[in-house]
């Protein structure tokens, strides 16, 4: 055997060998470039669903909540609900008179209620229940894209339209859920369903966005319907209506304002 022809034997089984590691390299770089483009479309999705179900701008909206199980009324409250920016919001009673005066107020992530008999007011956390199915941070707080990481998982079809299906994990504790699966539809990112976990991954309850109607110049949904994943029959829903914007100083959230209010 030539020494010559060894050489060459040698030399294109090293080309042959690198073949395979050049593929992963490549296949590594399209992997690490195709990360921050997924996770910037998750984002963009959440984000536009969050402009559906809610102005950007200062608003005003009336909600109605009411609470069943097994088919009865078990509890029902309005709320006047002014907020702005997804940071600052106010959340005042307005029925049932008893309660008339007690107001919430969220400034980021902190929360606060005010009652007309006590001359402190309270903290509170997001997680904590309000009434029925729905929780502080559900009235006072929607802003999923501050909230959560986003991920894509999947496309799915519902009632034959195309739908994004996100899985959302909380960036921190203090917000109302731990891990969110939300279903977004494709065409218009109209909000269809979310799922609501705990932090030990147990669902807790379910929510679905119904009945878009024009408000405050866009549709949004108008009804939605939260269930209890643990306690089958019972149910809350929220009712939007009179939704228009404001202009709603950055003074009217803040604990010496709303003692006004």
């Amino acid at each position: 055997m030539s020494a010559a022809w060894l050489f060459s034997f040698k030399a294109a089984a090293l080309r042959w060998a690198w073949i395979p590691v050049s593929l992963l390299v490549a296949a590594a770089a399209h992997a690490q470039s195709a990360e921050p483009q997924a996770g910037a479309l998750a984002k963009s999705i959440v984000e536009k669903a969050d402009q559906v179900r809610f102005p950007q701008e200062g608003f005003e909206v009336d909600v109605a909540i009411t609470t069943t199980a097994d088919g009865q009324v078990t509890d029902a409250r309005k709320y006047r609900v002014m907020s702005k920016g997804n940071e600052n919001t106010i959340a005042l009673v307005t029925e049932p008179a008893a309660d008339r005066g007690q107001a919430l107020l969220m400034r980021g992530r902190d929360l606060w209620i005010f009652l007309p008999n006590v001359s402190q007011p309270v903290r509170l956390s997001l997680a904590q229940r309000l009434t029925g199915q729905v929780s502080n941070g559900d009235i006072a707080r929607a802003n999923f894209a501050g909230d959560y990481e986003p991920r894509l998982l999947r496309t799915e079809k519902i009632d034959g339209e195309d739908h994004y299906v996100l899985e959302l994990t909380a960036v921190d504790r203090s917000v109302t859920y731990s891990k969110v699966l939300y279903w977004v539809k494709q065409a218009n990112h109209f909000p269809r369903k979310a799922e609501f976990y705990s932090l030990s991954d147990r669902l807790l309850k379910t929510a679905r966005y119904e009945e878009f109607k024009p408000l405050a110049g866009r549709p949004r949904p108008t009804r939605i319907v939260m269930q209890d994943a643990l306690r089958k029959g019972e149910e809350s829903v929220l009712e939007y209506s009179d939704m228009k914007l404001r202009d709603l100083p950055d003074k009217m959230f803040t604990k010496d304002y709303l003692k006004r209010l």
